[in-house]
């Protein structure tokens, strides 16, 4: 007589952020890539019109002006994500940055996040979970905030 087949045990690692102690989903819950990418996309498009308007880029910009949007995003990251948790595409898209133990970052771990951030290749090398290089490196998770 054929054995039925034994339920299947979850690993500890059964959904992103399982391994950090993070929920499957709701606040807390490890951050998706799509609302992270738009939330990007919303502060770049910041940045940009920030470098335009008050840095008096030239639009398109060309040569070494093109590099003033990329200054205001590390300033903006560094100092939003360290004083508040969350720049202004997160906060619209419901996300929030936190250390690995779910507290603040604070400065000096978001002025690493943001440093990694701008260089472009770390936040392009992901774990299983779907956090980037600078995000391990500064020890900091986007999750969920509502």
């Amino acid at each position: 007589m054929a054995q039925a087949p034994s339920t299947p045990t979850r690993p500890d690692d059964a959904h992103p952020g399982a391994r950090l102690g993070l929920p499957a989903d709701g606040p807390g819950s490890m951050a998706r890539l799509g609302p992270r990418v738009l939330a990007l996309l919303v502060d770049w498009i910041v940045c940009t019109i920030i470098a335009v308007a008050v840095l008096r880029m030239p639009y398109p910009p060309h040569g070494e002006e093109s590099f003033k949007p990329l200054l205001v995003l590390f300033v903006e990251y560094a100092l939003l994500v360290g004083t508040g948790g969350a720049t202004l595409g997160h906060r619209l898209l419901g996300l929030r940055v936190v250390d690995e133990h779910g507290n603040r970052l604070g400065l000096v771990g978001a002025t690493l996040r943001a440093l990694l951030l701008v260089l472009v290749i770390p936040p392009m090398v992901w774990d299983r979970d779907g956090r980037g290089l600078h995000d391990r490196i500064a020890r900091s998770v986007i999750v969920r905030a509502r």
